[in-house]
């Protein structure tokens, strides 16, 4: 028999990377988050004992609450956020049905340090085309959905990263962590490197790989993101509106890689009748 107020691992893993996924909090203690640090994907850490304080700043949204087992302590947490008018379910089973269920799970050892906050910050050039759009939206989605970008022009990023203490990414340095790898771009490395190499996500990175690289043989839609993203940075001036814009722009190529691929437009018409 269903329990109220929850919400099953197979739901919240067709949220999770949309536009509709609610927060996910995690509050698993701080043993049993030792014992394993990884996160559902777009996970925020919060104390359970703490509630009274955060819970006022999601008054209004929807709220997912994961603790380890599904019990111990995301129900109570849950009804408590209910009672500061937020929509808050418990995930069925908590991090160990998910992970046992086989779900991605990012490892919290590579999301960057995040500030005063409780955000990543990340760091990269300015006037993106591809991979600096598609790069945080992966991150928004699936890593942190508070993260911050800051684009600045390429001789400033190492001073922007040492001051700020952001993660600068897709930078022609052979030190950076988070940049080309080979033949790989920067949304590749995340996405291995985050956790979350799913056929979908695989399939997106294939084609932000061809628009980014000049390789339209890699996948027949490449040709035609890289001819949206050129589009989209002639029509933004200002390089976080056209972040804000490119969300929408990845949310619809992720929904097609994961549930449209198969499908086909044929405008229906009625074939004229055969002269006697």
């Amino acid at each position: 028999m269903p329990v109220p107020n929850t919400i099953s691992v197979d739901k919240l893993a067709r949220l999770i990377g949309t536009p509709a996924c609610p927060i996910v909090i995690d509050v698993r203690t701080l043993e049993e988050f030792v014992g394993n640090q990884r996160l559902v994907p777009g996970s925020l850490a919060h104390a359970s004992d703490r509630v009274a304080e955060w819970a006022p700043a999601l008054r209004g949204s929807a709220v997912v609450v994961v603790c380890e087992d599904g019990r111990r302590n995301s129900h109570g947490v849950a009804a408590w956020l209910r009672s500061a008018g937020v929509a808050a379910e418990a995930l069925e089973g908590g991090f160990t049905d998910w992970a046992a269920a086989e779900m991605p799970v990012v490892p919290v050892g590579k999301i960057p340090n995040r500030d005063e906050r409780g955000r990543s910050v990340w760091v990269t050039r300015a006037r993106p085309k591809v991979d600096r759009i598609a790069c945080p939206w992966l991150i928004r989605r699936f890593v942190d959905p508070e993260a911050v970008f800051l684009f600045v022009p390429p001789g400033e990023v190492a001073g922007v990263a040492k001051r700020f203490e952001a993660a600068p990414f897709d930078i022609d340095d052979p030190g950076i962590f988070w940049s080309h790898r080979g033949e790989l771009c920067t949304f590749d490395v995340m996405v291995e490197e985050f956790g979350l190499a799913t056929p979908p996500l695989l399939h997106l990175a294939t084609l932000v790989r061809g628009a980014d690289t000049s390789r339209p043989d890699l996948a027949p839609e490449a040709a035609g993101l890289l001819a949206a993203s050129l589009g989209l940075s002639r029509i933004y001036a200002d390089d976080l509106q056209q972040l804000n814009a490119g969300m929408l722009f990845y949310d619809a190529f992720y929904r097609w890689c994961r549930d449209a691929t198969e499908e086909t437009h044929n405008w229906p018409m009625n074939k004229p009748r055969e002269r006697a």
